[in-house]
């Protein structure tokens, strides 16, 4: 089944998103594939949808932040396109108030997490206002900090407004918060795509596709049940996970219990309640580095040993 690229474009306010944005679909235009764009906007009215082009499928979420109160919506708007269109690529431009791994989490539903492949978080950091940041209340000045740390690539606009040395200070700040991820440094968001397009497309050597992928620490990992699983096997494998998972969503069955349920884990905790739906029983993890094999492997054991349980 073809997968549609999603970025999610990530930053404060002011840093240049909507600049970004109108050269990626320029980009993905002259590479002739198909793009969409789903724009948030905090407020009633949408102020940059008019840099979207015409002709370019366009859902905005208005009036709330997508990460949070909208993130029912924003599932059913990609729902849409990928409904409506054939497309290779959406781009996700967030409110400057949105946190890059709620935004994440809320693209990938259960029900859409075989149609949708997460290429990139990008995170677009103002220079002069991250030299600024300790003027910002505390609240801001951790969401400013904690967009950068969850970027996969960060794009260091505006560095015409500061001098080298303050640009290698922000560099040493920034790959020390974010060691991982692909820093970029520009004036006016103006790069090269090829970076971060190819960031995870070039797959010429071993060596060459491994460099590639650590760049893009914040993984998805996808698995599907064929049967029912045992609930006490599956407490324990929730309890064994590392910390370096942060969510994990989908449906389950158990052995025994017709239902299927609502399964969430977040920050440790597990939650499933009965859906009232029968659906697909699958679950999807989001978390930093994720070692898909193991997973994979252990989830595997998992359904094994439940076929081997007594009902």
């Amino acid at each position: 089944m073809k997968q549609v690229e999603i970025y999610i474009l990530s930053g404060f306010l002011g840093a240049g998103k909507t600049t970004l944005l109108q050269q990626a679909l320029a980009e993905e235009q002259r590479n002739g594939r198909k793009a969409a764009v789903v724009m948030n906007e905090i407020g009633q009215v949408s102020i940059d949808s008019d840099a979207v082009p015409n002709g370019t499928p366009l859902k905005e979420l208005l009036n709330g932040c997508v990460c949070c109160t909208l993130s029912d919506k924003l599932e059913v708007q990609l729902s849409e396109l990928l409904n409506q269109y054939d497309l290779d690529v959406i781009y996700i431009e967030t409110t400057g108030a949105a946190h890059p791994v709620e935004v994440l989490d809320s693209c990938l539903s259960p029900q859409l997490a075989d149609k949708v492949r997460i290429h990139s978080i990008i995170t677009l950091i103002d220079a002069p206002a991250w030299l600024e940041r300790q003027k910002l209340k505390i609240p801001l000045r951790k969401l400013v900090t904690e967009q950068a740390k969850h970027a996969d690539i960060m794009i260091l606009n505006k560095i015409d407004r500061i001098t080298e040395k303050q640009l290698q200070e922000i560099e040493d700040e920034l790959h020390l918060l974010n060691p991982k991820g692909l820093m970029i440094p520009t004036s006016f968001a103006d790069i090269d795509f090829h970076k971060i397009q190819n960031a995870e497309r070039i797959k010429r050597t071993e060596h060459e596709q491994t460099h590639a992928f650590n760049h893009l620490h914040m993984k998805t990992y996808v698995h599907s049940f064929s049967q029912p699983i045992d609930g006490q096997l599956f407490a324990n494998f929730l309890r064994a996970l590392p910390d370096n998972i942060y969510r994990i969503k989908g449906y389950v069955r158990f052995n025994g219990d017709p239902k299927t349920y609502l399964f969430q884990y977040a920050y440790g905790m597990p939650i499933h309640t009965a859906s009232g739906l029968k659906m697909k029983t699958i679950l999807v993890f989001i978390g930093d580095e994720l070692d898909h094999e193991g997973l994979q492997k252990a989830l595997s054991e998992l359904e094994k040993n439940s076929r081997e349980m007594p009902l």
